[in-house]
């Protein structure tokens, strides 16, 4: 249930800091760092632990591992409370406390490595690809890079475009699905389309196959005229 659980740093990356961490404060102590595969870890089988550092927060959780000690047979441990340290810097959707979320909240929008730069790819016209399911900002990011000078490419309207009468799929669509697709003016109609291939993956994939090769030939002249205006 992390917060962008994705840009947690590797386990390894964050034994290393909390090592360091801990050895910087008292080197003198040996420290046992293991993973948790659980939510209690060694707290409720190792019997020489005698002390569980808590915070207000995690207080009831220590009090779930001292339950399930006495379960195991197990003395219970002593729970040290400490106070939270506030982030007098965080902003109104972050946590109060100093914490890794919001770390990795202000990460958003950053590169994590810098562009791989491939000798085959000319250097412009640079092409980002915007996807996502319904209702996910495509629009509204789409509109951003427009007002930054952005030559913009709408696959939706490219995808209606390869249906009208003079479109590149239009006979081949028609050959493959029939007459009885067409409004009475010649047009395809959708939605009789939509319905002979919906739940149908092998006629799904016989109008893709049409289709699809037809709208990136479009989207790749697109991209040449983008080219062409600089």
């Amino acid at each position: 249930d992390k917060v962008l659980m994705e840009l947690i740093e590797p386990y390894e990356l964050r034994v290393a800091k909390l090592r360091e961490f801990l050895e910087d404060v008292k080197p003198s102590l040996r420290y046992d760092i293991v993973p948790l595969v659980d939510p209690y870890g060694p707290s409720v089988t190792d019997p020489d632990l005698q002390c569980l550092v808590v915070s207000e927060e995690t207080h009831r959780g220590g009090e779930a591992v001292n339950k399930k000690r006495l379960e195991n047979g197990l003395p219970e441990l002593a729970l040290h409370e400490i106070l939270l340290m506030k982030d007098p810097d965080h902003s109104q959707n972050e946590e109060e406390k100093i914490s890794s979320s919001s770390l990795r909240q202000r990460l958003l929008g950053t590169l994590l490595r810098p562009p791989r730069q491939d000798p085959a790819l000319p250097s412009r016209p640079y092409v980002i690809g915007l996807t996502g399911g319904t209702g996910s900002g495509k629009t509204a990011i789409a509109k951003l890079l427009g007002h930054l000078g952005a030559f913009l490419i709408d696959a939706d309207k490219l995808g209606h475009a390869v249906y009208v009468p003079s479109g590149p799929a239009y006979e081949q669509v028609v050959a493959a699905f029939g007459a009885e697709i067409l409004n009475e003016d010649g047009t395809i109609n959708r939605k009789v389309l939509g319905a002979k291939v919906f739940g149908n993956q092998e006629r799904l994939k016989s109008l893709t196959d049409i289709v699809w090769p037809e709208m990136a030939r479009m989207v790749k002249e697109q991209i040449g005229e983008a080219d062409a205006q600089g």
